[in-house]
């Protein structure tokens, strides 16, 4: 059983190696965990940016606490990781040579794309069915998705379809087709078996990846790679995707600042300093600071040279990479006149 769990993990397992790599033992194994789950919190939105994760923020929000813990001991029973500290990990050189032979998948782009994943497959999975319909010119079946939001869009992007009924359906085939053809190493199966038409209803997930043979989070992952690269690749040319142009237009991408962070923002820009900004919002002068770290990473209008010199940035940053470090100890123990929060501040412009 042991064995069949290993192989049915490859992109769960491949995703936590990756990760694990790029924090060095910076940071515990749970924020990890947070990234994953889209925690959207200073210190969260930070690790995904300084340590090139955003990609994977919000991939899995379904997972649990105990599904990780669970996932974290294998990985130690298999000899791939090992713990350099209190919940710190490093991978060992098994770890190394499994993350070069199975790497991430390579459309995720969870930190973009997370808060319209789901409208984007509501979209397309009512879309698929109704075009589906229309082409056996059945008119009597139950809509797969639910909500008057979802119907209203789905009305106006048939009247403003300029296409006959005989027609939609081969011309979003082939608009599909076109749209996969070009990405040769990705195996669409894990979004087609979803899919609900004429007289078929589409699989659940966890029916879908027992059809492919999957564990659940190696399928969840798989569908959602699927789901970004059509979001991405359609978003590239409207013009060659004139019917599956319809899901992508009007989606709202809500990434960027925490809303605590945004509040922050728009205190600053009316000129108030840090202390009065914490004492108008009754919140620690750190906490404050936090919001300047995430500001710094989210908004290049953001100039940080008000709280850090030019030459102190450039001291810190020398520091950074030649300690190949972003342990904010190890580079103040060789800055000593630069405080934690100027750190922070300077390794989030610089992106780590």
């Amino acid at each position: 059983m042991a064995k069949n769990v290993v192989v049915l993990m490859v992109q769960f397992k491949s995703i936590i190696l990756y990760c694990v790599k790029q924090l060095n033992s910076e940071r515990t194994i749970y924020s990890i965990y947070h990234l994953l789950n889209g925690k959207k919190s200073s210190q969260t939105i930070q690790d995904a940016h300084l340590f090139t994760l955003k990609r994977f923020f919000g991939i899995l929000e379904p997972l649990t606490r105990e599904s990780f813990d669970q996932m974290i001991r294998m990985l130690q029973a298999q000899d791939v990781i090992y713990c350099s500290g209190e919940q710190h990990f490093r991978l060992t050189p098994s770890g190394e040579l499994f993350l070069k032979e199975h790497p991430p998948l390579n459309e995720l782009n969870g930190w973009e794309y997370h808060q319209i994943t789901s409208q984007f497959w509501r979209r397309l999975s009512l879309f698929i069915q109704v075009v589906s319909n229309l082409e056996y010119q059945e008119t009597s079946y139950i809509p797969i998705q639910k909500g008057e939001d979802i119907h209203q869009w789905l009305k106006a992007v048939l009247k403003e379809i300029k296409v006959s009924k005989k027609e939609i359906g081969s011309m979003t085939y082939a608009e599909l087709i076109k749209c996969f053809e070009e990405k040769r190493d990705m195996n669409p199966s894990a979004l087609v078996f979803r899919l609900t038409g004429y007289q078929q209803i589409g699989l659940t997930p966890f029916q879908a990846a027992q059809k492919l043979s999957m564990g659940w989070f190696d399928y969840q992952l798989e569908f959602i790679n699927v789901i970004h690269y059509m979001i991405r690749k359609i978003g590239e040319g409207y013009e060659r995707f004139p019917l599956l142009s319809h899901l992508h237009k009007g989606l709202i991408q809500q990434h960027g600042l925490t809303q605590s962070s945004r509040k922050t923002w728009q205190l600053l820009t009316q000129g108030h300093s840090l202390e009065t900004i914490a004492q108008i919002r009754q919140l620690k002068i750190s906490t404050i600071e936090d919001h300047l770290v995430e500001i710094a990473l989210n908004r290049n209008d953001f100039s940080i040279d008000a709280y850090v010199a030019e030459p102190l940035q450039e001291e810190i940053l020398q520091i950074s990479r030649r300690m190949a470090s972003r342990q904010l100890k190890l580079i103040k123990d060789q800055v000593k006149q630069a405080s934690y929060f100027q750190i922070r501040l300077v390794l989030a412009r610089n992106g780590g």
